[in-house]
């Protein structure tokens, strides 16, 4: 088992809607290797920050129709908004979590250990210059 999870983590293994997710990890993992990161942790957020948003520029990931007034509620981590009458998208900006990576991994974890409510990275959104990741567990 511990085994099977490191590759998926690592990417080299596949799990339920994993490719995106594995996709934007392995590029912030890369980035973090070939730079010299600041111990200090404001500044590797920060640089991540600007890693993760190459990435999405990259790959066209923006999502840009999210309406904020379709707000219904929010956790400790996720605000949720009615996508399209019948289904929701849960925003999500890691803020509970050291890293983005940290964010990914989780969700890599949760689609393998629960695949039938899975969550899928359909994209990011940014708003106030918060970037947010953009999920639902649609079957």
């Amino acid at each position: 088992m511990k085994h099977e999870l490191q590759l998926i983590i690592s990417g080299k293994s596949k799990v339920k809607h994993g490719a995106i997710i594995q996709a934007a990890a392995s590029y912030l993992r890369r980035s973090q290797s070939s730079s010299t990161m600041a111990k200090e942790f404001k500044h590797f957020k920060k640089q991540e920050k600007e890693t993760l948003e190459r990435f999405i520029e990259l790959n066209n990931l923006w999502i840009l129709d999210i309406n904020l007034e379709d707000y219904l509620s929010e956790g400790a981590e996720q605000k949720v908004y009615l996508k399209d009458g019948k289904h929701v998208i849960k925003l999500n900006d890691s803020i509970y979590y050291n890293s983005w990576i940290d964010y990914f991994n989780n969700l890599l974890l949760n689609n393998f250990f629960f695949p039938d409510t899975a969550y899928n990275l359909l994209g990011f959104f940014k708003n106030e210059d918060i970037i947010y990741a953009v999920v639902d567990n649609l079957l």
